[in-house]
């Protein structure tokens, strides 16, 4: 995604802003799992939707508190499965001088899967469909998890 382009783009199977103005948003963790457990994808902290879909910078006050905010916690096995971003993923950016964070979530390879939060892969495993994140049922979780164990998805 062309970050001088987002500000065409709508909330989808790929792309999810949050408004981050109060922090790391919890959601992000069930945005980060599905993402990670379907195509992957972007997501935006400091920009809002609007009522109609538009998307909307703000200028975030202290994008690097949340940069360590999130590494802090992608980090930690008991909150996250695993990390799968690289350093590169992970960025501030300026949109019409607004600070923005744009964290970009591979998609897990089938022996990561599945992504899930906190301790139990049945109920902290999401994938995305459309601009949601629904939790996975568990004959979906079992899937990922045969799908591990034999190396395919």
């Amino acid at each position: 995604m062309d970050i001088g382009e987002w500000k065409d783009a709508r909330e989808n199977n790929r792309l999810e802003a949050k408004l981050a103005l109060g922090g790391l948003p919890h959601s992000i963790w069930e945005t980060y799992s599905a993402f990670a457990n379907t195509e992957g994808g972007v997501i935006l902290l400091g920009v809002e939707e609007h009522a109609d879909r538009s998307l909307h910078a703000v200028d975030l006050p202290a994008p690097e508190r949340l940069i360590a905010a999130f590494s802090a916690i992608v980090n930690d096995r008991t909150r996250v499965s695993v990390n799968l971003l690289a350093p590169q993923d992970i960025a501030v950016r300026s949109v019409n001088g607004r600070r923005i964070v744009v964290i970009r979530v591979p998609a897990a390879v089938p022996a990561q899967r599945p992504v899930y939060i906190g301790g139990d892969p049945f109920t902290g495993t999401y994938r995305r469909s459309g601009d949601g994140d629904y939790r996975c049922t568990p004959d979906e979780v079992q899937a990922m998890l045969r799908a591990a164990r034999s190396g395919t998805l």
